[in-house]
């Protein structure tokens, strides 16, 4: 891959945002110039680039009024009227030579598998996942003794490219390499279409981000995860009705 993705204004800078007005468009719940996913699909929201206080009550009226918001990815400033209540540094990290392939032990799931893989994700704690998040692309799964030990799959998809997400493996067989063999198979249907994996984790948690590197992704920017709440009234007097 060369270094273009690192231009300004690259898709992968906003990938929400460019993920809910480009292919995951059916997905989006509008405010404003204010995106984001349903509820029970994933928290990602999209920002404008430049916000403004419109903007701002906009997410408070998506949230409902004094309710926390995450802010997966969002590097601007925050209002100071909103509480910070999370706030981690995160990386991106992008495909540069993944030896993607398929696995013979992985098998797709679905949705008569959201049970075990919301209790896989429970004990294992991968970052958010939830009842509809399997709509949002492809994942796969690997099985001992007919148990769901290992998965990845698919989340944000800004065009041209598509995030692996949701990588978790039960405690009882890591060491064995389940996760690696789940991304290069989930990176091998992304590249089938054409596209190209991205991915984010934690700048803390280097132990993954090594793993990453080794199997063949590349840093191409910081970035952050973070919540705040909104406030019961707008620092103009305004009160931030709810949608729907």
């Amino acid at each position: 891959m060369s270094t273009a993705d690192t231009a300004p204004g690259h898709v992968l800078d906003h990938p929400a945002l460019t993920s809910l007005t480009g292919p995951h468009a059916h997905f989006a719940e509008r405010r404003g110039r204010v995106l984001r996913y349903p509820v029970d699909v994933t928290p990602w929201l999209a920002l404008p680039p430049e916000t403004d206080a419109d903007d701002w009550a906009d997410v408070a009226a998506l949230a409902a009024p004094g309710s926390e918001v995450p802010l997966l990815g969002f590097v601007g400033r925050v209002p100071a009227d909103w509480e910070i209540t999370f706030h981690t540094e995160g990386v991106q990290l992008v495909d540069d030579g993944l030896a993607a392939a398929p696995d013979p032990e992985a098998v797709r799931l679905g949705p008569a598998d959201v049970p075990e893989m919301l209790d896989l994700v429970a004990r294992t704690q991968p970052g958010p996942f939830l009842p509809r998040t399997i709509e949002l692309g492809t994942y796969l799964g690997i099985r001992r003794d007919g148990a769901l030990v290992a998965m990845a799959g698919e989340r944000l998809r800004p065009p041209g490219w598509t995030e692996i997400s949701g990588v978790c493996t039960d405690p009882s067989v890591r060491g064995q390499g389940l996760a690696s063999r789940l991304i290069l198979a989930v990176a091998h249907g992304i590249r089938a279409r054409g596209e190209t994996a991205f991915l984010h984790t934690g700048a803390r948690n280097t132990r993954a981000i090594r793993l990453y590197e080794s199997l063949g992704f590349r840093l191409r920017r910081r970035t952050a995860f973070l919540a705040a709440r909104a406030p019961e009234r707008l620092t103009d007097g305004r009160v931030a009705v709810p949608v729907g």
